[in-house]
Parts: C-alpha cells; sequence; structure tokens
C-alpha cells in the first residue's frame, strides 16, 4: 500500500478510538457504558457483567482518558510511527482482552478484540513511502521526523 493509504488508516483507527472511549472517560458517562455492555453481553449469552467499585471505575476512566489524548494526537498529527506504536498498543490490548475472554468466556469480549486485531494488523502492513521501497515494521524512517539518533562513540 501506498503512504497515504497507511496515514488514512492510522487516521480512521485514531477516530474509531475516540468515538469507542468516550464514554470511559467519566465515571457517570462510564456508569451508562457499563449497563449497556452488560446489556450487550447478556444478549449476546453471557452473564451480567459484575459490578464496578469506584477503584474498577477510576481505572476504567483512566484508560479511557489516555486512550482519548492518544486518539487526539494520532488526529492532529498523523504519523506513520504513530501508527507503529498504536497496533503494538492494540496487540497489547487484545492480549489483555484475550487473557479475560479465556477467564471468563464472556461474548462481548470478541466485540472489542476482533477490530483490535484488525487494526493492529492493518497498522503493521508495509507501505510504500514516496520515492522509497517498501516500508517494514524495521524501516520506516522516511515518513519520520525524528532527528537521527546520536551514538555514545561521537556518530
Amino acid at each position: 500500500m501506498n503512504a497515504s493509504t497507511y496515514l488514512k488508516i492510522v487516521r480512521a483507527s485514531a477516530w474509531y478510538d475516540l468515538l469507542l472511549t468516550v464514554p470511559f472517560a467519566t465515571p457517570w458517562t462510564f456508569a451508562l457504558l457499563h449497563a449497556q455492555l452488560s446489556a450487550i453481553n447478556q444478549a449476546l449469552g453471557g452473564s451480567a457483567l459484575p459490578p464496578f467499585s469506584p477503584f474498577h471505575v477510576l481505572f476504567a476512566c483512566l484508560m479511557g482518558s489516555v486512550v482519548l489524548v492518544w486518539s487526539v494526537l494520532r488526529l492532529r498529527r498523523t504519523e506513520a510511527v504513530l501508527g507503529r506504536y498504536d497496533g503494538v498498543g492494540r496487540f497489547l490490548f487484545a492480549l489483555w482482552m484475550g487473557w479475560t475472554l479465556a477467564a471468563t468466556g464472556a461474548p462481548l469480549l470478541w466485540l472489542f478484540l476482533a477490530p483490535e486485531l484488525a487494526w493492529g494488523v492493518a497498522q503493521w502492513l508495509p507501505f510504500k513511502a514516496p520515492g522509497a521501497q517498501d516500508c517494514s515494521s524495521t524501516a520506516r524512517a522516511p515518513l519520520t521526523k525524528a532527528a537521527p539518533m546520536r551514538s555514545s562513540l561521537g556518530g
């Protein structure tokens, strides 16, 4: 794929995150979301989600706040390197969702796990930078604005 298409994927994933995580950002919106997620899990054949204590809500809101900021950053500075980092984050999220799915069997998790994996894979696909060869996960310098690294040996 070309770099322009890749950056559109990075941007689309940021919009997806922004829309999906807004309800996780405050205790009040999360309370409404928790009730909806519980109902969806039950409709899919699972059990009601357990009630959250204030500490559970704190961590849900912290996650929501961090993802919102990360989403806005990717929308304001859509860069290939941010897409690569986002892909890593998505694989980590998917890992923990998979762990929770194995532990609970909650069918609701598939609605989050499948998109995380899809976005992660999409952001780790090779792309062709303008005037360059295909960029893999190790060769992406042409689209970054970072200054070259210097070694401690004076390089």
